[in-house]
């Protein structure tokens, strides 16, 4: 996207977006919803069904974002429940949503969000976020973790693994805390959940190495970081991109 990102922090709809990207591409367990009813979508409404965001309702149904939230009295972060009942648009204006998406979702799995090449190592550079063993790695199965967890001690340094500026700093995103977001450039941006502090602020320039948190257990049930590396808002393997532990990137 090109939008300037210190401007979109007064934006609602970019906002909004950039919930919408980071929850759709990484629906996993850490969301935060329970294994319950499959979705349905019948007539002017939609049951919302477990992995669900409102961005990928808005792929199945033919509504926008905004006409969802409209419709359904939502504001951002727009939290939704497993069997919670939306309305989406008319029967009539829906029906020709469905049938030109039946042909799109028979070939391929439904909202999925396009697949992306992963960029090369070495075409950034990258400092791990914190030191310690890591104890879930990435995975790219459904529901599967989207980065890397790193345990360590409360109250432990958490610094920004590349420069850029904060676009996120809040615990509105169910499973992950205490959240910080950085935008890197147009393409990348890094996530840090979890933390027992928070240093910086939305709108702020940071630079690489500089700290930004301290490791906590807000959200989970354990001390550590829950760390992602998302390109064009697909999650990348951190490790393939990060030095050894214990080493400056060579870059």
């Amino acid at each position: 996207m090109s939008t300037d990102w210190s401007s979109a922090l007064l934006n609602k709809k970019a906002l909004c977006l950039l919930f919408c990207l980071f929850l759709a591409a990484c629906s996993s367990n850490k969301a935060g919803v329970s294994n319950a009813t499959k979705g349905s979508y019948s007539g002017s409404t939609y049951t919302v069904k477990r992995g669900d965001t409102l961005y990928r309702i808005s792929r199945m149904t033919g509504s926008s974002v905004g006409e969802l939230a409209r419709l359904n009295g939502l504001s951002p972060p727009y939290t939704i429940e497993v069997g919670q009942r939306l309305r989406v648009k008319s029967s009539a204006s829906a029906g020709a949503s469905r049938t030109a998406s039946r042909s799109t979702i028979a070939s391929r799995r439904p909202a999925a969000l396009p697949k992306v090449d992963a960029p090369p190592p070495g075409q950034r550079c990258w400092r791990w976020p914190t030191s310690g063993k890591v104890v879930l790695g990435y995975s790219t199965a459904d529901g599967g973790n989207k980065g890397i967890d790193i345990a360590g001690q409360r109250g432990q340094p958490i610094y920004a693994s590349a420069a850029g500026r904060v676009v996120y700093v809040g615990n509105q995103l169910r499973g992950y805390g205490n959240l910080i977001m950085i935008k890197h450039t147009e393409d990348y941006i890094t996530a840090y959940a979890h933390n027992d502090t928070t240093l910086v602020n939305n709108g702020q320039q940071v630079k690489a190495g500089q700290k930004i948190a301290t490791m906590g257990s807000t959200g989970t049930d354990s001390v550590k970081l829950h760390f992602q590396i998302r390109y064009r808002a697909t999650a990348l393997d951190p490790q393939r991109y990060l030095p050894p532990q214990g080493r400056s990137p060579s870059c």
